[in-house]
Order: structure tokens, then C-alpha cells, then sequence
């Protein structure tokens, strides 16, 4: 009788050995951060303000955020307002633009990247005004969301992964949030 037991006993003692040996090896670990989460974490940074060659005025609105799993991008909608020597009047408008993310291991941020522009409008401006704005609009409207830290990692975030020896990989947008996949870090 004891020898099966020291035998059980030493099965499971190599058993529990094993498994704890491949923990964090067994294959991608990542951290899933929801839309709300992503939407919070932006809105705390608006609004904000942009001169373009001292010609133009933009401030920009919090925008919304959408998930765009099939592009691996993110879309944000906001609004804007412009203003300045450029113009005659203030104008209020939307923009619209999508952009995917990159991670900044200085300050454990995830930012914007591969930004493309789809919309600007400018309300009450003829199209030929506005066409001859959309250079400077674009420009503000890139500086506005490249500036801008979409989200910061927290200790928390990151604890186990330490622990375990991970770092944030690569970054995929999904219908959940995003996925930040927990990869070896470099020795």
C-alpha cells in the first residue's frame, strides 16, 4: 500500500512539475481591452486644440470609437471646429478616420498608426472652400490623433505578464476589443 501511495505521490509531484515548467509556454497569451474601456481612457485627453501654420485654428472634439475588425482598425468620428486668419468665419464640422496601433514600451502606450483621413466636413463651407482646406484640416486632424495616447498599459495590466516573463506583441482588433497578444520578451 505505501508504495502506490509514494508512487501516486510521485506521479503527481511530476505531473505538477511539468505543467508548472510550461506555464506561459503553452502557447499565446494575450489581454483583451473592451470598446468602453478604449472609449474612457480617449475621452479623458479631449478636447484639443491645434494651430496649423498660424493660418488655422482646430479644436477637436472627443470622438467616438468604433471596432473595425476587418481593416484591424480602429474608426474614430468627432467634431471640430476651425477657425482663424484663413477663414472668415469659425466653422463647426466632422471627421472621420480609421487607423490601426502600435505599442510604445517607453511609456506602456498603445498608439495610432497608418492613419488614413476618409471624411472631412465643414458645415455651412461651399466645396470649393473646403477643398481648399482639406490639406490644413487633414493635417490637424492627423496631428490630433497621432498625438493622442489611445491607451496606457497599467502595472495591473502588465503584472502577470511580467511575472511570467511576457511583453505586449502584436495588436489585433476584433469584434471583443482589442487583443494585445503576451509574447517572450528579448532576452
Amino acid at each position: 500500500m505505501r508504495s502506490r501511495r509514494g508512487w501516486l505521490t510521485g506521479g503527481l509531484a511530476l505531473w505538477l512539475g511539468v505543467a508548472a515548467c510550461t506555464v506561459g509556454q503553452s502557447g499565446p497569451r494575450s489581454l483583451t481591452l473592451s470598446l468602453e474601456r478604449l472609449q474612457a481612457a480617449v475621452a479623458r485627453r479631449f478636447p484639443r486644440r491645434y494651430s496649423v501654420q498660424r493660418l488655422l485654428d482646430v479644436s477637436v472634439q472627443a470622438p467616438l470609437l468604433s471596432l473595425l475588425p476587418a481593416m484591424d482598425h480602429i474608426g474614430a468620428q468627432f467634431s471640430l471646429n476651425a477657425s482663424g486668419p484663413l477663414l472668415q468665419r469659425d466653422y463647426t464640422g466632422q471627421a472621420d478616420v480609421d487607423f490601426a496601433l502600435r505599442y510604445d514600451p517607453g511609456d506602456r502606450s498603445l498608439r495610432a498608426t497608418e492613419l488614413n483621413v476618409n471624411a472631412l466636413r465643414l458645415d455651412g463651407m461651399t466645396e470649393s472652400g473646403a477643398a481648399l482646406l482639406q490639406n490644413y484640416l487633414a493635417d490637424a486632424v492627423r496631428k490630433a490623433v497621432r498625438e493622442v495616447v489611445v491607451y496606457r498599459l497599467s502595472e495591473d495590466d502588465l503584472r502577470l505578464a511580467d511575472t511570467l516573463g511576457l511583453q505586449p506583441g502584436a495588436i489585433t482588433v476584433t469584434s471583443d476589443g482589442l487583443r494585445v497578444e503576451l509574447v517572450a520578451k528579448n532576452p
